[in-house]
C-alpha cells in the first residue's frame, strides 16, 4: 500500500467511523480504550503522565494527531499555553476539537510526516497514538518534523506502540485462558447480571470494531533509526493493553488494587516498562 493511500485509508476511517458518536455518547474510537470504572484511575494517572515532560507554559503547542481532544486530561497539556495548533487529518475531529477548545486551539488539516510549519516554532508538541498509523519507513520523518519544528529548549512527547511487547507476548496465555472462561461464563449464565453491566459502563465490546492501518515498532528500531539524530528518552506511558485490561482486570478480582501496584512498578523502574510494556512514551529533547 503506498503512503498516499494509506493516509487517504486513515483519514476515511477516522471520518467516517471513529470520531463519530454512538448513541452512549461516546466516540466509536473508544472501544480501543478500557472506560470502565475499575480502570478509570489509573488510565488518568497515565493519561497525566505526559505533563511532566512538557514545559509548563509557552505561546505554541502543537498536538500533532489531536483527533477531538477527546479526554479531560488532554486538555491540561495546553492549560497554560496561549494557544494549542490541533493538526489532523480529519476534519470531523478538528471540528470536536474546535467544540472544546474555541478560540484557544489553531486549526490545520495536515500530515504529521509533512508538517507545514516552520522550524523552531512551538514550545511543546504533543502527539498521542497517531505515528502508529504511518508505515515503518515514514516514522522516522515524522520524529524528524516533530524535531525540526520544535524549539530550542523545548520538548515533545510522543505516545506510541510497540509492534509486540516483550511483556504482553509473555502474558498472552494468561489472557487468552481468562477469555475462554470468560465466554464459558456467559454462555451458562445467558444473561448479563446488573453487577457485571455495572462494572462493563458504557464500554462493553460486543464485536471487533473495524479498525484502520497500524504499523507500529520496538525500542531498537526507534534508537537504531533516530539517536544519532536527535536526543531522546523512552519511558512509560502504559504497559498493559485493552485487551488485557478486559480479560484480567475487574473489580471483584481486585483489579483497581492491582493497577495501583502497576502503575508503582512502571514508577519504579521505568526503563524496563518502557521497552517492554505496550505504550511508550517518548520524549524528544531539544
Amino acid at each position: 500500500m503506498s503512503e498516499a493511500s494509506t493516509t487517504e485509508q486513515v483519514r476515511q476511517f477516522y471520518d467516517q467511523v471513529g470520531w463519530q458518536v454512538t448513541r452512549e455518547g461516546l466516540y466509536q474510537n473508544a472501544r480501543y480504550e478500557d472506560l470502565r470504572p475499575v480502570a478509570q484511575e489509573y488510565i488518568h494517572r497515565c493519561h497525566l503522565r505526559v505533563n511532566r515532560h512538557l514545559k509548563p507554559s509557552g505561546r505554541y503547542l502543537l498536538d500533532a494527531g489531536s483527533g477531538p481532544v477527546q479526554y479531560p486530561e488532554y486538555l491540561t497539556y495546553s492549560e497554560h499555553y496561549h494557544y494549542r495548533v490541533c493538526l489532523d487529518l480529519s476534519h470531523v475531529a478538528l471540528e470536536e476539537a474546535r467544540a472544546r477548545l474555541g478560540d484557544k486551539g489553531l486549526y490545520v488539516v495536515a500530515d504529521v510526516a509533512n508538517l507545514p510549519f516552520a522550524p523552531g516554532v512551538f514550545e511543546g508538541v504533543v502527539s498521542l497514538h497517531t505515528f502508529h498509523h504511518l508505515p515503518a519507513g515514514t516514522q522516522p520523518r515524522a520524529y524528524q518534523e516533530v524535531h525540526r519544528v520544535l524549539a530550542e529548549g523545548s520538548h515533545a512527547v510522543i505516545v506510541n506502540g510497540w509492534t509486540e511487547a516483550p511483556l504482553m507476548r509473555r502474558l498472552a496465555w494468561l489472557v487468552n485462558l481468562a477469555e475462554r472462561l470468560g465466554k464459558r461464563l456467559r454462555r451458562k449464565t445467558q444473561v448479563i447480571q446488573p453487577e457485571v453491566q455495572a462494572e462493563q459502563g458504557t464500554n462493553p465490546v460486543k464485536t471487533a470494531p473495524t479498525g484502520t492501518f497500524v504499523q507500529k515498532i520496538d525500542a531498537n528500531w526507534l534508537e537504531r533509526e533516530l539517536a544519532s539524530q536527535m536526543h531522546l528518552e523512552i519511558y512509560p506511558w502504559r504497559s498493559i493493553n485493552v485487551r488485557f485490561m478486559r480479560a484480567l482486570v475487574h473489580q471483584k478480582l481486585a483489579g483497581k488494587a492491582f493497577l495501583r501496584l502497576l502503575f508503582w512498578l512502571e514508577e519504579r523502574f521505568p526503563r524496563w516498562f518502557a521497552r517492554n510494556g505496550q505504550y511508550p512514551l517518548v520524549v524528544i529533547y531539544k
